[in-house]
């Protein structure tokens, strides 16, 4: 007994913990960045340039759980972005009348009660093995009654949105405030991610990565098509904000109040991560990621642990997704790329530190910055270049300079993971595990 208290309190020991010099060199260097470029480029583009860091900040520690603390490698964050956007949008967009008003909406919901009804005849096929019917046969019935069912109720569904098009545009939104899209943007991701790890986390990571690019390409495709839903490539604007807009306060004043509420919900996120990490629950996580063999031989539930992490990130993600459409007064399902919205959230978490929540944080920031100022700093480059050529040498200048310098930023992007990979693989603020002893 005396052994069994003694070990308890051994493990509660943790080692000394070191004097965090990197982190405030690095942070320090970051400050002085960031005041930099406060003094080139005006007050109002720099907090507006912290702002979109912040937001995908959040991303960041979203995909920092799947995949620092999972090892669950999510090459589809774009997805879970959208739903974001897309909830902030419907919850926030003034109610429409012209939608509201007729019996449009009675007849939409109609058409929504048959498709839930046939999901769960469907459903209920696919159990009929359980009453004595061979399973090869019930197989064969719920394909058929799948396939009838769904093109009869998509037929109704194209009948009732074209109406909807043709006679109020789209739905329109709930008028509620932002904050709320938010909240149900990170449970809407979160169902989604809910229903994609059932499925896809059995899968070996690349296999993984694969069906997740090709779900996220899935849900832009449906939110860009759904013109009664969305309004499709024709975009809706303006979306409002939490706080007051920079017609009432200006664009520096509205900006800083935009980025004191991201900056508030990061460091929530942080605070209930950092507590989650260091619990026990942190632990079991670490432990199946590290070694799910002996994790499963230790009793835990490898398939139910790993979707909570799943579906944490994609709430996360969600959250973030939302507070980025909000403060773009915008939302496009057409300019949700893989590029900015999952390779960019990727290279923030490379950077950082996966499993560091410090250091994902620092990455976001970090990468957004160097993102955003690569175009004009290759631009003055480039137009330095180009005055030297024509003054020395008597070159013909160039007529696409800007664009040229906008693709630098992928060149950049490119360069810095390169680095990152070579010389930090684990990233500038790898993840620290105290061991007990």
């Amino acid at each position: 007994m005396n052994a069994q208290r003694t070990e308890r309190r051994e493990d509660t020991v943790a080692a000394p913990s070191r004097f965090p010099l990197r982190e405030i060199i690095l942070f320090g260097a970051l400050l002085a960045v960031i005041l930099s470029i406060y003094m080139v480029m005006g007050t109002a583009y720099s907090t507006r340039m912290l702002v979109e860091a912040s937001c995908y900040a959040i991303l960041a520690l979203g995909l920092t759980i799947q995949w620092g603390y999972a090892g669950q490698f999510n090459a589809g964050v774009m997805g879970f972005v959208a739903l974001g956007g897309f909830s902030a949008m419907l919850f926030s967009v003034p109610v429409n009348n012209a939608f509201w008003g007729t019996e449009l909406p009675g007849e939409l919901g109609r058409v929504l009660l048959y498709g839930a009804a046939a999901a769960v005849v469907v459903y209920g096929a696919t159990k009929l093995d359980r009453i004595g019917v061979p399973k090869k046969l019930r197989t064969v019935i719920a394909v058929v009654l799948a396939v009838v069912l769904y093109l009869v109720v998509i037929s109704m569904l194209r009948s009732v949105t074209g109406e909807i098009q043709s006679r109020a545009g789209f739905i329109g939104g709930f008028g509620l405030p932002a904050w709320t899209g938010w909240i149900f943007g990170g449970a809407l991701a979160g169902a989604v991610g809910y229903f994609i790890g059932h499925i896809c986390l059995g899968l070996r990571s690349d296999y993984l990565a694969i069906a997740t690019l090709g779900i996220a390409e899935i849900i832009k495709a449906f939110l860009k098509n759904s013109d009664w839903l969305t309004r499709g490539t024709a975009t809706v604007s303006p979306l409002p904000w939490p706080t007051p807009g920079p017609s009432e306060l200006g664009f520096t004043l509205a900006r800083a109040l935009y980025l004191s509420v991201t900056a508030a919900m990061i460091a929530v996120i942080f605070f209930l991560l950092h507590r989650a990490y260091h619990a026990p629950w942190g632990r079991m996580i670490r432990a199946i990621r590290d070694n799910e063999i002996s994790a499963s031989a230790m009793g835990k539930d490898i398939n139910k642990r790993r979707l909570e992490i799943f579906v944490l990130g994609c709430i996360l993600m969600g959250i973030g997704g939302g507070a980025l459409a909000s403060f773009n007064s915008l939302f496009d399902p057409n300019g949700y790329l893989p590029l900015n919205h999952t390779f960019l959230v990727l290279v923030m978490v490379i950077l950082g530190g996966p499993g560091n929540n410090l250091g994902t944080i620092f990455g976001a920031v970090a990468v957004y910055i160097i993102w955003l100022m690569s175009e004009p700093l290759a631009l003055f480059l480039m137009q330095g270049a180009v005055s030297i050529g024509e003054g020395w040498f008597g070159w013909q200048p160039p007529g696409n300079l800007d664009s040229r310098a906008l693709q630098a930023r992928v060149f950049v992007i490119g360069l810095l993971i390169t680095l990152v990979l070579r010389f930090a693989p684990n990233g500038l603020l790898p993840e620290k595990v105290k061991h007990h002893g």
